[in-house]
């Protein structure tokens, strides 16, 4: 099967997905009382050690199955339409296919977000077999370097693995800013993407905190330039991205902790990749009540964030519900991350 000379099967299999994707928009429309996404962590490990990065270690044990049938269980409970596996590298965890068939038993749209380096076409098949419904890999450079790894030299006979075997859907995400050092290197790899067959994002590196790093001249020019491959892009809410590029502040309404969820592998609910520690509260006892007051609350790290998956959730409500301003029992909101030890306490 190639993403570019679909079969009548991955036609019908796109036509499901996408009937299930309208039946999520249409349930978050109907109601604000349930997370639209959720990103959980089954492995903190990474295979590699990207320069940027500060969400992998290269020591962590896999979360254990049970206990991601756990809180996959949980996350169903609380009507969570889309589950993304994120890590570290999630191909590492020895079960992910039961991890994501348990996904899809919820009635969720499964996800992954992946370096790719683990792929073959046997371990893309099990994914097919498994229920995955979207997969989104970053590339970084066309040629390795000591900023990242994950390069479209390493990275392109993998792609063409994908465009052979996925049943899935297929996202390429390239990057300017955050010290990648030839900005073209994100068109090229946009490029190949959608020659491929896929669809083709462009994001910005954020920095330790997930802020903004004003971008240069040419990077711009470059994700101008990227943004032109509109119809192959598989976000449509481009104005954030585009504001954060010019340096711009974005006036939006954060849902984090609400609409959008990031689980990680101590079963802590935190706002996003960026601010864990916020709220805290193990998944186990995450409630209604927790939903409807973290989608009432404002974040102050919102005008200059970078994370494209929450401005995409959040956007959902943004015509509805003002958030009120922070009271004194809601802690302020700071980007340093509790120690490991820390985090384990707070999941006991």
């Amino acid at each position: 099967m190639s993403q570019l000379r679909p079969t009548l099967r991955h036609k019908w299999i796109i036509a499901k997905r996408r009937a299930r994707e309208l039946a999520m928009i249409g349930k978050a429309l109907a109601s604000t009382e349930h997370p639209v996404m959720a990103h959980i962590i089954p492995m903190r490990r990474c295979n590699l050690s990207c320069a940027y990065c500060n969400e992998y270690d290269d020591v962590s044990k896999p979360v254990p199955t049970e206990v991601m049938f756990e809180r996959i269980d949980k996350l169903g409970a609380l009507g969570t339409s889309i589950i993304t596996i994120s890590g570290g590298e999630p191909l590492l965890h020895p079960d992910l296919d039961e991890i994501i068939a348990r996904i899809r038993r919820t009635g969720a749209l499964a996800g992954m977000i992946t370096n790719g380096y683990l792929l073959v076409p046997e371990r893309i098949q099990r994914l097919n077999h498994a229920g995955l419904d979207h997969m989104q890999i970053s590339i970084d450079n066309v040629t390795p370097d000591d900023v990242s790894m994950k390069s479209l030299k390493v990275l392109d006979k993998k792609l063409q693995m994908l465009s052979e075997h996925a049943e899935f859907h297929v996202n390429i995400n390239s990057v300017v800013g955050g010290g990648i050092h030839n900005p073209d290197d994100a068109l090229t790899v946009s490029k190949r993407a959608i020659e491929l067959g896929f669809t083709s994002t462009v994001g910005i590196i954020h920095d330790h905190e997930g802020q903004l790093r004003p971008l240069g001249e040419r990077e711009i020019q470059v994700y101008e330039e990227i943004m032109k491959f509109e119809k192959a892009n598989y976000s449509q809410f481009n104005h954030f991205q585009r504001n954060i590029a010019y340096g711009k502040a974005n006036d939006w309404r954060c849902r984090a902790g609400s609409r959008y969820l990031y689980i990680c592998e101590f079963g802590l609910v935190h706002y996003c990749s960026q601010q864990r520690g916020y709220p805290g509260v193990p998944l186990s006892e995450y409630q209604l009540e927790d939903i409807k007051r973290e989608y009432l609350t404002p974040k102050s790290c919102a005008p200059h964030c970078t994370i494209s998956c929450v401005h995409q959730i959040s956007y959902i409500d943004h015509w509805r519900a003002p958030q009120r301003p922070l009271t004194g029992n809601h802690p302020p909101m700071k980007a340093e991350k509790p120690a490991a030890e820390e985090l384990v306490q707070l999941g006991k």
